[in-house]
């Protein structure tokens, strides 16, 4: 299993941004031209890059959605997609425009049967974003903390076919704070399948840890704030991480 780093570009009112934690009142803008970003980490030798609608994951409204097409369509490297895909019309626009992969977070909780046909018809085009507080899923750009773990809804989806998950500790998203590793490692033991780290990247010490456990199978690491503000230059990411 290969290591990906996937440097991230989230998207609010057009604008690339990141929050704090997940709250829209802790917003910095990083770049009122998210194709300019995405050309600059195709520059450094990105071979993914994860897009996130803010925008639709807190309204389920894809207002930024010509925009993805446009990044999709400039992009020579496959693009993750993110952010308020709540059921089938939302997942083939996405898919239809270009998205090498699609982002499912807070359907598998409320929209499960969605979900699972889904996952059956298209199952390798998807991955299952599991968005914790405290262990807890969150939904609704993390406005919405639900009663099931993070385990508890993997193991289900992974029953029905799920193969990649995105786990976020949302209380390090945006901190520079440091993954939540062991978390991490407890979900793809607990699934077997390849697990993306999320949240809280802060030093290429961590990204070789989490690259040192693929056997386990983390699969890799979403990055963006540590990038945005400098704390770790997207080419050695790289370098370290992907042997580019």
């Amino acid at each position: 299993m290969a290591f990906t780093l996937y440097p991230a570009i989230d998207i609010r009112g057009g604008k690339c941004v990141r929050l704090i934690q997940g709250d829209y009142g802790q917003e910095t803008v990083y770049g009122n031209q998210p194709l300019d970003v995405l050309r600059r980490f195709v520059g450094a030798g990105a071979e993914w890059v994860h897009v996130v609608d803010l925008d639709a994951a807190r309204t389920g409204e894809m207002t930024n959605f010509p925009l993805i097409c446009e990044l999709i369509k400039e992009s020579p490297v496959p693009i993750q997609v993110g952010g308020g895909v709540r059921d089938e019309t939302s997942l083939e626009r996405l898919l239809n425009a270009g998205a090498a992969r699609v982002v499912i977070g807070s359907a598998a909780i409320e929209q499960p049967a969605f979900v699972k046909a889904a996952l059956k018809r298209v199952g390798s085009k998807l991955a299952i974003g599991l968005d914790a507080r405290g262990g807890m899923i969150a939904t609704h750009g993390w406005l919405r903390t639900q009663t099931v773990t993070a385990a508890e809804l993997a193991q289900e989806m992974a029953e029905h076919g799920a193969e990649t998950f995105i786990f976020t500790d949302i209380e390090r998203d945006g901190m520079l704070t440091g993954t939540n590793i062991r978390a991490v490692r407890d979900l793809a033991r607990a699934t077997g399948k390849a697990v993306i780290a999320s949240g809280g990247v802060s030093s290429l010490a961590e990204l070789d840890e989490l690259a040192g456990y693929q056997g386990e199978g983390i699969a890799g690491a979403i990055i963006g704030k540590a990038i945005y503000t400098g704390a770790i230059r997207l080419e050695e990411a790289l370098s370290r991480t992907q042997g580019g």
